[in-house]
């Protein structure tokens, strides 16, 4: 098992980015309309749907599908560069799964609530 001070500062300032991109973007999506191409809604009993009424959606705008587009961009890169990282290279091949999930724990950024509650 990788010791919790072993991961070196540039690898874990990468995956708290990681984290952050990965936030912005469900944030991003959960304010843009349900459909990418504009559909037509439907009420409940027309179809199964566990939110009731679902309304029109007009879809996204070019302006919205480029947002995503560079945030899935930005996240792939991010991935690659901690995937990438010559640290992993010094890690037993059998312990580099539990490192990995260790790094994801030791780098997630505090939450907004307890940032506030800290200062």
């Amino acid at each position: 098992m990788t010791d919790e001070n072993s991961f070196p500062d540039d690898l874990l300032q990468l995956q708290e980015r990681l984290h952050r991109a990965h936030a912005e973007h469900r944030a991003y999506l959960a304010g843009l309309p349900w459909s990418v191409e504009p559909m037509k809604g439907w009420v409940r009993g027309e179809r199964f749907s566990h939110r009731g009424d679902v309304p029109d959606s007009p879809g996204w705008s070019e302006e919205q599908r480029d947002t995503v587009d560079r945030m899935w961009a930005k996240i792939r890169e991010l991935s690659i560069a901690v995937v990438d990282h010559p640290y992993w290279a010094s890690v037993p091949r059998e312990s580099v799964v539990s490192a990995r999930m260790q790094l994801k724990k030791q780098a997630r950024p505090a939450p907004a609530n307890e940032m506030a509650e800290a200062a």
